[in-house]
């Protein structure tokens, strides 16, 4: 239907759902708030506006231009956030390299991405150099240091980034194109095969800064982000985009701190020195700082923590919450740029254990975001809180495919949706709760059991630090659960009175009887993906064999 299109004026101008137009907000609304880099740098958004341009100008110079990638490698830093803004302004592509990949892997993301420049910390320089004859696309590279000093490298370095900055001048005009124009490409681990690289347009971006400013802002108290806040992001910046949150955080104009490097002591100081009151993270980085001496000797009641890319355990959420910390769980994927849903406690007349629950669950999706969960006729289950089914989604800012990945994209897309592989239910206030990913949850005589809830239940034993639960092949009933479990220094359980523990949760009717045939393993760790994440199908590969 055409007849209702709205008539144009040949004057007016359309305005693109461009990066630029975030950028301009917080230097108009508050030009003196300042951005923080570690104990180093201090400076306001009115700096930051002129460094933006000064890097675009730099950019310039050396020769990028619309359409090229450009990528870059460092720890967390105003640099990144320079970056996040200036690459994508010039109409070329942020590639955000995960540092923690193997060479093999980063070797494969920079040719697949085909990136034209490098922006690379210095720490980063060895690996570079062992692989350089294998990168066929970099034309020049630029060094990103905190102190300038002589390095001594036969990669073509166009000049360390401070040096180029200060030779550049600090005005850019930045033009107009369609906003459905590639801003950011990264890649995401799978289950299988190289990492699958997910794409982002600047219109994508604006439209999900826009749905998480709404979605964090308009409740009362719990979790919100607001203007007096002082943010921290302790999730890699290149990590779909620190879950985006620095495009939030800038846009509204707040106080931004970036840690550099993930140190806990260094985490932990900022916090304190700083007065960071928001941040989001992965369990394993928040059970990092809750494990330091210093975590115990500072005050974190004003400190609200979002989790996200696992399930927040309800013992870490009782122990943070004990410490006075507003803790509460989010939920998104690579694909999904990322933040889908947000787990708020919206009312007031809650037990402590209700209020547990609720921050405990996956969450509400937000605003623009139709998000359904079906079974394998893709029709909707009950909002019953019991029913499972598959997360399929729709909204704006979901990645429109796998780059050069046509086979990958349309499993992805299959019938129109997004298929998350996460498996959940919906309550009847729709709160979301993720039981499993459909790859990991334990088929046991043909009933499912979910690993995660199982992981709740052990992770809640006072002698336990952490654990993993995973399924292994057995003739007899398809699959049995071993659980993998870090056990605090010095205690004496044994895997007889962990399960006698576990039997307790049978008998309460709170998870199904063939939870019986639960093996345990005691182990000094669990292996983490790149990003954090326990790594199942790593451990699942160790422990077949």
């Amino acid at each position: 239907m055409t007849d209702n299109l709205i008539t144009r004026t040949p004057s007016a101008y359309d305005y693109p759902l461009l990066i630029k137009n975030l950028f301009t907000a917080p230097a108009v609304s508050n030009p003196h708030q300042t951005i923080v880099y570690r104990d180093l740098q201090r400076f306001t958004y009115a700096d930051f506006t002129q460094r933006v341009c000064r890097l675009a100008n730099a950019l310039t110079a050396i020769g990028v231009k619309a359409g090229d990638t450009v990528a870059v490698m460092d720890w967390d830093s105003h640099r990144y956030l320079e970056c996040f803004y200036a690459v994508p302004m010039l109409g070329a592509v942020l590639h955000t390299v995960n540092i923690r990949l193997s060479a093999e892997q980063i070797i494969y993301t920079i040719d697949h991405a085909e990136d034209d420049y490098i922006l690379v910390n210095e720490e980063f320089l060895p690996l570079l150099e062992q692989i350089k004859g294998r990168i066929d696309t970099v034309k020049s590279y630029i060094l990103l240091q905190d102190e300038q000093k002589q390095v001594e490298t036969s990669l073509p370095l166009a000049g360390e980034y401070e040096v180029l900055l200060n030779q550049a001048t600090d005005g850019f005009d930045f033009p107009d194109f369609d906003e459905n124009t590639r801003a950011t490409t990264f890649y995401t681990t799978g289950t299988t095969g190289m990492p699958k690289g997910v794409y982002f347009s600047h219109r994508q971006l604006v439209l999900h800064t826009l749905a998480g400013m709404a979605a964090l802002g308009s409740v009362a108290s719990q979790g919100r982000l607001h203007q007096k806040d002082v943010y921290m992001p302790i999730t890699p910046m290149f990590h779909v985009h620190a879950w985006g949150l620095p495009y939030i955080a800038t846009a509204l104009g707040i106080k931004q701190v970036y840690p550099g490097k993930y140190l806990p002591e260094m985490l932990l100081k900022l916090i304190d020195s700083e007065k960071v009151t928001f941040s989001h993270c992965v369990p394993t980085i928040l059970h990092l700082l809750m494990s330091h001496p210093l975590f115990k000797q500072i005050d974190l009641s004003g400190w609200k923590v979002l989790i996200g890319g696992a399930a927040l355990p309800k013992a870490m959420c009782q122990a943070a919450r004990a410490r006075g910390i507003d803790i509460y769980s989010g939920y998104g994927m690579s694909e999904t740029c990322p933040v889908l849903t947000l787990a708020h406690v919206t009312t007031e007349e809650l037990s402590s254990e209700e209020d547990l629950e609720v921050r405990c669950k996956t969450g509400r999706p937000l605003p623009l975001v139709d998000l359904r969960i079906v079974d394998e006729q893709m029709q909707d289950i009950p909002a019953d809180g019991q029913s499972v089914g598959e997360i399929v989604v729709r909204s704006p800012w979901l990645t429109q495919g796998y780059l050069k990945d046509q086979r990958n994209s349309e499993t992805l897309w299959r019938g129109s949706y997004l298929h998350t592989g996460d498996v959940a239910n919906r309550d009847q206030h729709n709160y979301i709760k993720i039981t499993d990913r459909i790859k990991d949850v334990i088929k046991i005589g043909g009933e499912w059991i979910s690993s995660l809830e199982v992981e709740d239940f052990l992770a809640a034993h006072p002698d336990v630090v952490e654990t993993a639960v995973i399924g292994l092949p057995d003739p007899k009933w398809g699959e049995k659960p071993v659980a993998l479990v870090v056990k605090k220094e010095g205690t004496g359980i044994t895997e007889k009175e962990l399960l006698n523990y576990i039997r307790g949760f049978v008998d309460k009717g709170l998870i199904s009887k063939q939870i019986v045939l639960l093996k345990i393993e005691f182990v000094a760790s669990i292996a983490r993906t790149s990003v954090g994440k326990t790594d199942k199908k790593l451990l699942r590969e160790q422990y077949q064999q």
